[in-house]
């Protein structure tokens, strides 16, 4: 039997009890106490999410706690409050159980560092805020939630500090982060505005009475919120260089928080944005347009870690794709896939950098499958289920996204299928240059510990096994993860397949050889010719744009950066210098002559005392007797 209110809170309370406690005694912890601290609170978190989720039925609907009043201005009456359904209980079981392995991986990964508490205080607390965000049963929980994965990047990201190139990635998150959540508080004023509550019960259940208008407007501010904690166009290039934090760090924002928060809120607003077919469309190409560039940027990145990143934003944008058409289920899978292989993906890279001393360019790299074996054959593992191979989870999620797509049209399957191979391109190119080959390094490799590959084999596992949760009935199953989740996402009620039997076969099987024919031509590259990229002077300058980004950073500085920077130059030198500082320095200057002035009515001088007295009476006598 669960308690609820108990239960709920034990979820959130474990890792921020677990932050508290390390930070606390962030100078008395000894070797791994902390890593280990920290590690069994988010544990006892996934347990308790496990026993919920075991014990609560979906189709009884949203399940609310109120703990207490916690926001009450006016018309305006915020609840602390946690919603318990099947999609805050998938969230629930996503974060606590990767970020579970994520933990003890880092345990192995971060053993030497001297601000080891800080790394775990700070990965604890990332960890609480993703699950406020989650389990929150109004927009304002999920807002502060929100804020706490934002700030939670910041120090993570810049934990390594005293590099001033890891300082700026910070910033540029935090940055890129508060543009978008502009939008999303925006959204929040007018829901409240209009409909006079923030919960999301009773948001949803007065959506009807919105007008189109009123709908797509606060549908597209949500988005906008979404586009800068999902890192899609043209807020994404905080995530790549979110590359300068630790190993896990990245794993946990690419897998099991951060990036996945956007996604998550609109799935929980599916009902609002199911009325917005505008909005449903610029959520689709805003979508497609990321995922097809920054795929293309990932085949000519060499840093192991960036390959990664963009490999995320391009993932994300699939996902988007599948909201803009409204395959909410199709969208929360990949979700739920991408969270198994992409940690792995992840935790597999920290393995080969901490195997080769902290290299991180693949072309130093290869020949390494023969000294790290398990690294290799999970990091493989997680290269397979990425690229959609088939009888790996990532094949299922991905061609659930596909076969949404042409159900649409058959064009936007084609662009889809383009990120599909470009994925599969870059991921087997780093696959073949990191392992495959000669070994072009100079550290002395090794495999990581126990602690580190034991994360790496359970997660394995799951990207294997993880297609099972939505078996589609074209294979025998059942699609339980879209029927589990039909109560917690209105959206997910109203998805139809239009798709024949034999017409998914054919679509499939077309997959499926595409897939098969680019690694051939990535095994005939790196492995047969053990062909490296051509330097920068040697490309195309089509292929030298993508190589440099597409220059979007550069368009950012050239528009905003370099303009602002002027703007704050000649307002230091005419407002600062010229105005302020005379203001001042002049007020400074009067003050002390006005001391000085005040200072000379006390001389010493007994008849000046005497003479003042009988000024100031008679002063006050004239005053008295002609003042009225």
């Amino acid at each position: 039997m669960v308690n609820l209110p108990l239960h709920a809170a034990m979820v959130p309370g474990f890792p921020l009890l677990g932050a508290l406690v390390i930070a606390a005694l962030r100078g008395k912890l000894k070797g791994n106490a902390a890593g280990m601290l920290a590690t069994t609170m988010i544990g006892l978190s996934f347990v308790v999410s496990v026993i919920m989720f075991m014990h609560t039925h979906a189709e009884d609907g949203p399940q609310v706690v109120n703990f207490f009043d916690w926001i009450h201005i006016g018309g305006m009456d915020v609840p602390f409050a946690l919603q318990i359904d099947a999609l805050s209980l998938t969230m629930m079981l996503i974060v606590t159980g990767v970020g579970t392995l994520i933990h003890l991986y880092s345990i192995g990964y971060m053993h030497d560092d001297a601000r080891v508490s800080t790394f775990f205080a700070c990965l604890n607390l990332f960890t609480f805020a993703m699950l406020l965000l989650v389990m929150g049963a109004n927009f304002v929980m999920t807002f502060i939630g929100w804020e706490g994965v934002g700030l939670c990047s910041y120090l993570l990201i810049g934990f390594w500090y005293t590099k001033p190139a890891y300082n700026y990635a910070a910033r540029k998150a935090f940055v890129m982060n508060r543009i978008g959540d502009v939008g999303f508080v925006l959204a929040l004023a007018l829901l409240f505005s209009r409909l006079g509550t923030l919960n999301y019960v009773e948001v949803f259940d007065r959506a009807g009475s919105l007008s189109v208008e009123m709908v797509t407007v606060v549908t597209l501010l949500l988005f906008v919120g979404a586009i800068g904690k999902s890192a899609q166009l043209p807020l994404f290039t905080w995530l790549p260089d979110a590359m300068a934090g630790p190993t896990p760090v990245s794993a946990l924002i690419h897998a099991a928080t951060m990036v996945t928060a956007g996604i998550f809120l609109l799935v929980r607003s599916s009902a609002l944005f199911s009325l917005a077919p505008f909005t449903q469309d610029v959520v689709l190409w805003t979508g497609l347009i990321t995922a097809l560039l920054t795929a293309s940027i990932g085949v000519f990145q060499n840093d192991i870690k960036k390959v990664l990143a963009y490999s995320t934003v391009s993932q994300l944008g699939l996902m988007f794709v599948a909201l803009g058409l409204g395959a909410y289920s199709a969208a929360m899978f990949h979700v739920t896939t991408h969270a198994f292989f992409k940690a792995l993906l992840f935790l597999g890279a920290g393995s080969v950098i901490h195997a080769l001393g902290g290299e991180q360019d693949i072309r130093k790299m290869g020949g390494l499958k023969g000294v790290t074996k398990i690294t290799y054959v999970t990091f493989l593992i997680g290269t397979l289920a990425i690229a959609g191979i088939p009888g790996f989870s990532g094949f299922f999620s991905k061609d659930a996204i596909l076969m949404a797509a042409y159900q649409e049209h058959p064009m936007l399957y084609a662009a889809t299928m383009a990120v599909s191979l470009l994925t599969v391109f870059y991921m087997f190119r780093l696959l073949f240059l990191t392992f495959f080959g000669t070994y072009r390094g100079h550290a002395h490799a090794h495999e990581s510990p126990l602690v580190m590959t034991v994360p790496l084999m359970v997660l394995a596992v799951l990207s294997v096994a993880g297609g099972l949760l939505n078996l589609p009935h074209l294979f025998g199953g059942h699609e339980p993860m879209k029927h589990y989740l039909e109560t917690a996402a209105e959206g997910i009620a109203g998805e139809h397949n239009y798709l024949s039997a034999s017409t998914e076969w054919i679509l499939m099987a077309v997959t499926v050889g595409l897939i098969l024919l680019t690694i051939l031509l990535a095994y005939n590259r790196f492995v047969k010719k053990t062909t490296l990229d051509p330097e920068p002077e040697e490309m195309s300058i089509f292929s030298r744009l993508i190589a440099r980004k597409w220059m979007v950073d550069e368009l950012y500085a050239f528009l905003w950066e370099r303009p602002y920077g002027w703007l704050s130059t000649q307002f230091y030198g005419i407002l600062e210098r010229k105005v302020m500082v005379p203001i001042t320095l002049g007020a400074g200057r009067w003050t002390q002559k006005a001391g000085k002035a005040a200072r000379m009515l006390q001389n010493g001088n007994m008849s000046f005392y005497l003479f003042g007295m009988v000024v100031g009476i008679v002063v006050f006598l004239m005053i008295t007797l002609y003042g009225g």
